[in-house]
C-alpha cells in the first residue's frame, strides 16, 4: 500500500456551499460530504474537490501579480464555447490574460470561479487509435 495517496483539492472561500453548487453544476458531480464549513463533492471521473469556508478569505487577481495565483485547477472540455457559456450560467465568469489570443484561436480558455479562483478551461487532444 502507498504510503500517501490522492486527496482532495480543497479550495477555501466564504461561502462554501455556494462555490460547491457551482462546480457541482460544472462537473455535473455529486455532494460527498458536508459540515457547518466544508463541502466536498466527487465528479464522474473520480475528482474529488472541497470548499472550507475562510471568512478572512481573498480570492487571488490572476494574472496581476499584487495577489499571486494560488491554486490552478485545468479542466478538459469536447468545446470551448459550450464550455465557457456553461461556466457564465453557473455564476463563473472568462478571465483574459494579455498572451492569450482571441477566441476559436486558442486550445484553452481562462476563467474564476463565483469567489475568483481561477481555472483553465483546456481542449482535450483528439488522440488516433495506437497503430502495430
Amino acid at each position: 500500500m502507498p504510503l500517501v495517496t490522492a486527496g482532495v483539492v480543497v479550495l477555501d472561500c466564504a461561502e462554501p456551499e455556494k462555490l460547491a453548487a457551482f462546480y457541482k453544476g460544472l462537473l455535473q458531480a455529486e455532494e460527498t460530504d458536508a459540515s457547518a464549513n466544508l463541502v466536498e463533492i466527487r465528479a464522474a471521473d473520480g475528482l474529488r474537490l472541497a470548499f472550507r469556508r475562510d471568512a478572512n478569505s481573498t480570492p487571488p487577481s490572476w494574472p496581476r501579480p499584487e495577489n499571486s495565483l494560488q491554486v490552478h485547477l485545468d479542466f478538459l472540455v469536447e468545446d470551448l464555447d459550450a464550455a465557457e457559456r456553461r461556466v457564465v450560467e453557473l455564476g463563473g465568469r472568462p478571465i483574459e490574460a494579455k498572451d492569450t489570443p482571441g477566441p476559436g484561436v486558442s486550445q484553452e480558455r481562462g476563467c474564476s470561479d463565483p469567489a475568483g479562483h481561477s481555472f483553465t478551461l483546456r481542449l482535450a487532444r483528439q488522440r488516433a487509435p495506437k497503430q502495430g
